[in-house]
């Protein structure tokens, strides 16, 4: 009886051996798995755990790259800290182009609104400064404008674009009082607004 006791516990004990030989040489023989950064130790230092490295995959949320149609404007007498606008109709007082009032969108339907151009039909309303402009006569004048070359604005409430360049054509002409050196500029580089956006992000 006792000697069957302990051929047993010989054979137990046995197994048990071989079971944990076969559990330390998997452990032994298997690799990190992917993704993985194992860093080596050395006597002495104390090594952090295991990083998995993952992608995250994450942009920024509040920069607009490029623009669209959404967020280009028409900055009004080309003040980029005005209400900026986006398709304007222009109906009452109109859409002032210059600071000064001298020329003015009226009345404009768009039919092209995109973040490269817009292009409306409406009129242009332009002062002839003659004998000078507070007291010149205003000569509203058929026209089609294609506004373009939007320009990056940085604002506390996020990142607009606005256009810096309106090309005018005048289907029924112009007055002969706007002919010649007394034309409207066409096209129309709207610098102030370009110097302003520079100086908005980098501010």
């Amino acid at each position: 009886m006792l000697t069957t006791n302990a051929r047993r516990a010989r054979q137990v004990a046995g197994l048990a051996g071989v079971a944990c030989i076969a559990l330390l040489l998997t452990a032994c023989n298997s690799s990190s798995p992917p993704n993985t950064i194992d860093v080596p130790s050395s006597p002495g230092v104390t090594t952090s755990p295991t990083v998995t490295a993952t992608p995250t995959g994450t942009t920024s949320p509040t920069v607009t790259a490029t623009p669209t149609g959404a967020t280009t404007f028409l900055a009004p007498g080309q003040d980029i800290n005005a209400t900026l606008l986006n398709m304007p109709a222009c109906d009452g007082f109109g859409c002032p182009l210059s600071g000064d009032s001298t020329a003015i969108l009226d009345k404009m339907t768009w039919r092209t609104w995109s973040a490269t151009e817009a292009v409306g039909t409406g009129t242009y309303k332009l002062d002839g400064c003659n004998p000078d402009c507070a007291a010149g006569p205003v000569y509203p004048v058929a026209t089609v404008v294609t506004l373009s070359d939007p320009v990056k604005v940085c604002s506390p409430s996020g990142t607009r674009w606005v256009w810096t360049r309106a090309s005018f054509t005048f289907p029924d002409g112009l007055p002969t009082a706007l002919q010649g050196s007394n034309g409207p500029a066409n096209p129309w580089v709207f610098s102030t607004v370009i110097s302003a956006a520079r100086q908005s992000c980098t501010s």
